[in-house]
């Protein structure tokens, strides 16, 4: 590995498998990776069979080692072209377009194609999977764009482009800026990699463009259930909302883990609050309020299915064909096919967008007037709009998350010639579900900034110590909204204050 910081803690890859909370660490410590000598065993071994098999048996076709691709797959190579056919795959297939992946996602590409690659069944050198390791340690970022993939036959288009670089082409972030590769390759005396039979194909094969936005959707969509249940409660507590339906025996009756654990996480945060101790309460409340737990409890459960499966998708082998050299077989299959991410996609953005759905009606309850507050929680309604629009602005958001929400994996469109005739829609379906809940995000700080105005006509009654923490950290940010001012500004600030603040270090104080 070139000139790596010795002092910098390093990663190893290995047989033992490797689950999404380890990604997310590793990308937000920096730490870099390196290969077990057992996955470089593996990578050599299954190398030397391929070789070997090619060289015993040259009349025997092997799909993309020594023929051409999809419809084209009855085209057999000649020996002496298999090297060039890699490097027009990787060349022909960079057909990207739209806007260019973030950063920190293409990080997460390079990471579980490492991953995948290690497992040593795929055929490629020792050499390119440690240039993709240099390129992780170094922050050499090839430049990825987020349209192209159908999610079928792997990301063919967005992992050619992940891929150029190897090879000298296509373009890298460094040092903050947009480079060609070769010039940086330069920097560090890399030569290109000489691609081998059947490489280009286990490069731009797989699913790591859809795992890289499936990684980071359920980190995000953690960190906003946490932000959920606790906004809910600080909307509870300024609508004086009843208690009794958190009560653990309700659950214990329809014992969801999520509806049961979200009611525990609420009980919580409510904790020694005298609101929710006052006795001058309605018997039942809007279902926005009654029904946090079996509304969040739903959303999560669906969370934690989606997170098994991109656990299990981290620890694959989705390239074809697939090279087994202990069972001498070298088998075509369809482990490039994203339907399995395609589906946790929907399934996820549904039950995020529900969680946004849920937040903009109680936004609307606290605006309303009701129980004791002001219209639209402002002293001198009519002169004053208050936060009125606010609310606009959550609903349009909560609408426009309703339309992201169509299902991308009942939709295929045939391509190849006919050759790929079903395919997973599983990328639009990742760049979609990161559209939700980047809105979700907008939703929730719109009813901080909504809950926390209306909170402030409770007192001197106290809500929970943590509620009353949060108001505190959120008033340095946010002020009271006495008079009519520019409230995307404070929109935007309650943004950024769920960004920088985490539950735990709020608990903590």
């Amino acid at each position: 590995m070139v000139g790596l910081d010795a002092e910098k803690m390093v990663y190893e890859i290995s047989a033992k498998q490797i689950s999404l909370e380890t990604i997310t660490e590793l990308i937000a410590s920096g730490k870099q990776l390196s290969l077990s000598k057992e996955m470089k065993n593996r990578i050599k071994d299954c190398r030397a069979y391929l070789d070997q098999k090619i060289s015993q048996d040259e009349e025997a076709l092997y799909y993309g080692v020594n023929t051409g691709f999809g419809y084209l797959q009855h085209v057999r190579i000649d020996r002496k072209e298999i090297e060039q056919l890699q490097y027009n795959l990787l060349q022909s297939h960079a057909c990207g377009v739209g806007e260019k992946v973030p950063k920190h996602l293409i990080k997460i590409m390079l990471l579980t194609k490492i991953q995948s690659l290690a497992q040593g069944y795929s055929g490629v050198q020792l050499e390119t999977l440690q240039r993709l390791i240099d390129f992780y340690n170094h922050d050499v970022l090839p430049v990825v764009y987020n349209q192209g993939s159908l999610g079928a036959s792997g990301d063919l288009s967005p992992l050619s482009h992940l891929s150029l670089p190897l090879i000298g082409l296509g373009e890298v972030y460094f040092k903050g800026e947009i480079k060609n590769s070769r010039e940086v390759l330069a920097q560090f005396s890399w030569e290109p990699i000489t691609l081998r039979s059947k490489e280009g194909l286990s490069l731009i094969n797989g699913t790591q463009f859809m795992l890289s936005y499936g990684v980071y959707a359920v980190s995000y969509a953690k960190e906003l259930f946490d932000w959920a249940d606790l906004i809910s409660v600080v909307s509870l507590e300024a609508f004086n909302g009843n208690v009794q339906p958190f009560d653990h025996l309700i659950h214990a009756i329809r014992p969801h883990k999520g509806q049961v654990e979200t009611a525990m996480v609420i009980r919580e945060y409510l904790e020694g609050s005298e609101i929710a101790q006052a006795k001058d309460k309605q018997v039942q409340d809007p279902y926005s309020f009654r029904c946090i737990p079996q509304v969040h409890g739903a959303s999560r459960d669906s969370l934690a299915f989606v997170k098994q499966t991109f656990d299990v998708e981290v620890n694959a082998v989705t390239d074809n064909p697939n090279i087994f050299p202990e069972e001498d077989q070298v088998l075509s299959g369809g482990n490039f096919h994203g339907q399995p991410l395609a589906l946790g996609f929907d399934y996820l953005a549904i039950a995020m967008a529900e969680i946004g759905s849920i937040s903009e009606r109680r936004t609307y309850q606290l605006l309303s007037g009701a129980r004791g507050l002001p219209l639209f929680l402002v002293h001198d309604p009519g002169l004053q709009s208050g936060l009125m629009i606010p609310q606009y602005t959550a609903a349009s958001v909560v609408s426009e998350n309703k339309q992201l929400c169509t299902p991308s994996s009942v939709d295929s469109i045939v391509s190849s010639n006919g050759q790929e005739d079903h395919v997973s829609m599983g990328a639009n379906g990742a760049t979609k579900c990161l559209r939700v809940l980047n809105n979700l995000e907008k939703i929730l700080a719109i009813e901080l900034l909504t809950a926390t105005q209306a909170l402030e006509f409770r007192k001197p009654v106290k809500s929970s110590p943590i509620v009353e923490k949060l108001v505190a950290l959120y008033r340095k940010e946010v002020s009271f909204n006495t008079y009519d001012r520019v409230l995307a500004t404070d929109i935007e600030s309650s943004i950024q204050f769920m960004r920088r603040w985490r539950l735990d270090e709020i608990k903590s104080l």
